[in-house]
C-alpha cells in the first residue's frame, strides 16, 4: 500500500436503518477499491464488515468494521456502523473519526424511524451527509415514495444528483445530472457503458441539473456571479459549490445504487473523492493518535483501533497517555480492512489504523508524542435503556463471571456493569435487550458460562411525612463490664422550602428545644439528614454524639421499611442517660438505631420510587397504542408534538414499569419506534404499590430468617 498525504484521505461513517444494506454496500465498496476480487453476501454470510459468528448468525451488524478501498490514488477509510438501535455503539465511533457520512435508505420503505435518528444524530455531530438510496433493483422499490419521504424528513437540503432510470426488477440505468451522462449496467460486478441522456429523460434531466446548479452556486459568490453572467455552471463550478454546501451542512447530495448489483458504487467512490472533505487535521504537527474502539481477536489478542489525529504514526514509535502517563511503544500498525490487516511503515494525519497489543491503552484513550500534552475529547456515548440483573448459576462461577463482564465493557462503552452495593446485585445496563442477549450469548459461548438473567430490583427510597419521638434503651449486663445507652429522639421530615425549627409538642407538651450543634449530610444516594443536638445538662456527653449519628445513618442506609435507603430526614437529640462505667460507643450506636427505628415508622412512612422522563418516537399510526401502554405503566403522559411525519410522545414513568420496555415497544410498533429515558426524580408510590412492597420485604425477611 503507498502512502497517503491527509489532502487524499476521506474519512466516511456508512449510516442507516437495520436492512438498508450497509454492509452490501460496504462490501462493493471493497470490491471497487480492490481490496477483494469477490463480493459475499449477507445471506452467504461471507461478508468482510460481518466477520463475527454472532453477525453471521443474525444476518446483521452488530459492531462497527473499519473498512478502506482506493480509488484513484485517494484512500477512502469507511466504517460500516450497525443499524439497529442496541448497538448505536458502533455509529457513535464511526461519527467520532469521520468527516463525512453516507446515509443508506432502503427504496422499500425510503425514511424510516431509524433513518431520522441517524440524522439527528448526525446534526449533532454537524457530520456531512450524501444520501445513497439503496435497493433501487427490487420489486417493491419506490422512487417517488423515498422521494417524498427524503423531502419530509431532510427538506431543501436534499439535491438530486441521480435519478433511476426504471427502479424494480430490471433497475439497470442511472441518469447522472452533475456529469450528465446515463450510466447503463451491463452486469452485476459493476460493468457499465456511459452514454448519452435517453430522449425521454432528457426534460427531467435538464430540470434536476438547474436545480443543482442553482443549490450550488448559492455557497460561493464567484459562483453565483458567473451563474448570473452565463446562465449555466461547469461540472468543476457545480462540484466545487457542492463541496462547500456538503461541508457546511447544507446540502445532502441524493445517489441512486443496487449495493447488491455494484450499480453505481463506483460513482458513489468518485464523488466521496471529489467532494467529501478531507480530515481537518495537522499533518505536520506532533504524532497523536485517538483510539476509538478496542476488540480482542482470536490470533491477534487485543487490538486498538485508532485514528491519525496529528503528525505521523510509524511502526517502532514511542507514544505517551498525557493523562496517565503511561507509554506505549507501537511494534506495528496496520491498515484495516474487517479481519485483513495490511501492515504499513506509516500513517499520516487523518488516516485510520489499528495496532496490537497495547499494554494500558483502551477506547477513549488519546496517544501522543512524549511532552507534547495532546489530548483528544472522549466519545460521549447516549445513556442507557435496559437494565437487568445477572447472577452465575453455579456459585463457584461468581469470580469468573464477574471477570469476563469486565473484558466486554472494555470492548463496548455502551455496556456497563455495577456490582450495586444498595441492591446488592450485579447490574447490567445496555441499550436494549438485543444488546444483552449479546452479552449473554458472548458469556455462554466465549467464556463458556451459565448465567441468569432477571429483572433487577427497583432503589426505592424511604422517607418520612410527619414529626414522631422515641425513646430507647440499651442495656446489656453480662459478667464483667456491661452496655448502656439511653436515647430520645425527635425527627421530623425536610422539606424544600419549609423553614428550620425547633419548636414542637412533645408528650402533649408544647416544647422548645435547645439547639447546642446542628449538622448537615448530602447522602451518598441522593437526599438530606441533618443531625441537630439539642441535650443540655449533660444527659449525653457529647463525645457520644457520633455514635448515636452511626447508629443513625445505618439505619439510613437500610430503611426500616423496605430495606431501602432513607433520606430528607432531620434528627433531634433531646434527651438521654448514660452510665458512668456502663456507657461506651457501641451502646449508644445501638440506641441511635433502634429509636430512630421505631420514630421512623410512626412518622408516617412513605416509599419514593425512581420517576424517569420517557420521550417515544412512533409513526403516527401506533401513537393510541403507544399512550395507552404508557398510561397502563402508571405513566403520567404529558407533550405531544409531531416531527418529520412522527408522533413524539413524553411522559413521566416510574422506573419499576420500564423493565423491558424496549422490547415491548418494538412489539407494539413493528419494531418502528425508538425512544430515551432519564431519571428525573422520586416521587411517592401510590398506597396501593406501598402495602404489595411492605408485604413482599416481609415475606422476604422471614424467608432469611
Amino acid at each position: 500500500m503507498k502512502d497517503y498525504s491527509t489532502k487524499d484521505i476521506r474519512d466516511v461513517v456508512l449510516l442507516g436503518s437495520t436492512k438498508s444494506g450497509k454492509t452490501t454496500l460496504a462490501e462493493a465498496m471493497l470490491f471497487e477499491g480492490k481490496v477483494i476480487d469477490r463480493r459475499g453476501t449477507v445471506e452467504d454470510q461471507n461478508t468482510v464488515s460481518d466477520s463475527d459468528e454472532l453477525e453471521k448468525q443474525n444476518q446483521r451488524s452488530i459492531y462497527a468494521t473499519p473498512l478502506y478501498a482506493e480509488y484513484k490514488d485517494t484512500k477512502i477509510n469507511f466504517i460500516d456502523a450497525p443499524g439497529a438501535d442496541d448497538f448505536i455503539c458502533g455509529a457513535y465511533q464511526g461519527l467520532k473519526v469521520s468527516e463525512a457520512g453516507v446515509l443508506v435508505i432502503n427504496a422499500q420503505q425510503g425514511v424510516e424511524v431509524g433513518t431520522d435518528n441517524f440524522l439527528r444524530l448526525a446534526g449533532d455531530h454537524k457530520l456531512p451527509l450524501i444520501v445513497a438510496v439503496n435497493q433501487l433493483d427490487t420489486e417493491k422499490a419506490d422512487w417517488d415514495n423515498v422521494q417524498a419521504s427524503i423531502k419530509e424528513s431532510i427538506g431543501a437540503k436534499a439535491i438530486n444528483i441521480q435519478f433511476p432510470a426504471n427502479p424494480g426488477i430490471a433497475f439497470d440505468g442511472i441518469v447522472d445530472v452533475l456529469t450528465m451522462k446515463y450510466y447503463h449496467f451491463k452486469d452485476a460486478n459493476g460493468a457499465c457503458e456511459e452514454l448519452d441522456i435517453p430522449a425521454n429523460l432528457a426534460d427531467q434531466a435538464e430540470l434536476a441539473r438547474q436545480e443543482l446548479i442553482e443549490k450550488a452556486a448559492e455557497y460561493d459568490d464567484a459562483l453565483m456571479e458567473k451563474f448570473f453572467e452565463e446562465g449555466t455552471l461547469s461540472q468543476e463550478d457545480i462540484q466545487k459549490g457542492l463541496s462547500i454546501g456538503v461541508k457546511a451542512g447544507d446540502l445532502h447530495p441524493v445517489f441512486c445504487i443496487s449495493a447488491k448489483k455494484d450499480i453505481g458504487v463506483k460513482r458513489l467512490l468518485e464523488f466521496l473523492k471529489d467532494v467529501a472533505p478531507a480530515p481537518a487535521v495537522d499533518e505536520n504537527g506532533p504524532a497523536a493518535l485517538f483510539i476509538y474502539k478496542n476488540d480482542v481477536e482470536q490470533h491477534l489478542g487485543e487490538v486498538s483501533y485508532f485514528k491519525v489525529m496529528s503528525g505521523s504514526i510509524t511502526s517502532g514509535l514511542d507514544l505517551e497517555d498525557p493523562v496517565s502517563g503511561n507509554k506505549e511503544r507501537l511494534s506495528a500498525i496496520y491498515a484495516v480492512a474487517g479481519d485483513k490487516k495490511v501492515a504499513v511503515n506509516v500513517l499520516k494525519a487523518g488516516d485510520l489504523g489499528c495496532a496490537v497489543k497495547l499494554k494500558n491503552s483502551k477506547s477513549g484513550t488519546t496517544l501522543s508524542q512524549i511532552g507534547s500534552g495532546l489530548v483528544y475529547d472522549k466519545i460521549q456515548f447516549p445513556a442507557a435503556k435496559y437494565n437487568c440483573a445477572i447472577k452465575a448459576k453455579v456459585q463457584q462461577d461468581d469470580q469468573k463471571m464477574g471477570d469476563a463482564l469486565k473484558k466486554i465493557a472494555s470492548q463496548d462503552p455502551t455496556f456497563i456493569v455495577e456490582n450495586s452495593k444498595e441492591l446488592r446485585q450485579t447490574i447490567l445496563s445496555a441499550q436494549g435487550e438485543q444488546h444483552i442477549n449479546v452479552v449473554k450469548w458472548r458469556l455462554n459461548n466465549e467464556f463458556k458460562l451459565d448465567v441468569e438473567l432477571f429483572a433487577p430490583k427497583v432503589p426505592y427510597r424511604e422517607t418520612i411525612t410527619k414529626v414522631a419521638t422515641a425513646t430507647y434503651r440499651h442495656k446489656k449486663q453480662s459478667g464483667g463490664a456491661g452496655q448502656f445507652g439511653e436515647v430520645s429522639m425527635l425527627i421530623c421530615p425536610i422539606v424544600e422550602g419549609v423553614e428550620f425549627s425547633n419548636k414542637f409538642k412533645i408528650d402533649g407538651k408544647d416544647t422548645e428545644l435547645k439547639v447546642k450543634n446542628r449538622q448537615e449530610f448530602d447522602l451518598e444516594w441522593g437526599g438530606k439528614l441533618e443531625f441537630v443536638n439539642c441535650v443540655v445538662g449533660g444527659a449525653i456527653d457529647e463525645g457520644f454524639m457520633p455514635a448515636i449519628l452511626k447508629g443513625i445513618n445505618d439505619k439510613m442506609a437500610e430503611g426500616p421499611l423496605t430495606g431501602s435507603y432513607a433520606r430528607d430526614i432531620r434528627v433531634y437529640i433531646y434527651d438521654g442517660k448514660m452510665h458512668p462505667v456502663d456507657s461506651k460507643e457501641i451502646a449508644f450506636i445501638i440506641a441511635g438505631r433502634n429509636a430512630f427505628r421505631e420514630a421512623f415508622r410512626n412518622a408516617g412512612p412513605k416509599i419514593l420510587e425512581p420517576i424517569y422522563n420517557v420521550e417515544v418516537m412512533t409513526p403516527p399510526e401506533y401513537q393510541g397504542a403507544v399512550m395507552s401502554d404508557l398510561q397502563n405503566r402508571r405513566g403520567v403522559l404529558g407533550t405531544m408534538d409531531a416531527d418529520k411525519g412522527f408522533a413524539i410522545l413524553k411522559a413521566r414513568v416510574p422506573l419499576a414499569e420500564l423493565y423491558r420496555y424496549s422490547t415491548s415497544l418494538s412489539s407494539l410498533t413493528a419494531g418502528s419506534a425508538t425512544f430515551k429515558m432519564e431519571f428525573a426524580d422520586y416521587q411517592a408510590v401510590p398506597g396501593d404499590v406501598q402495602t404489595k412492597l411492605l408485604e413482599a420485604y416481609a415475606a422476604e425477611e422471614k424467608a432469611d430468617e
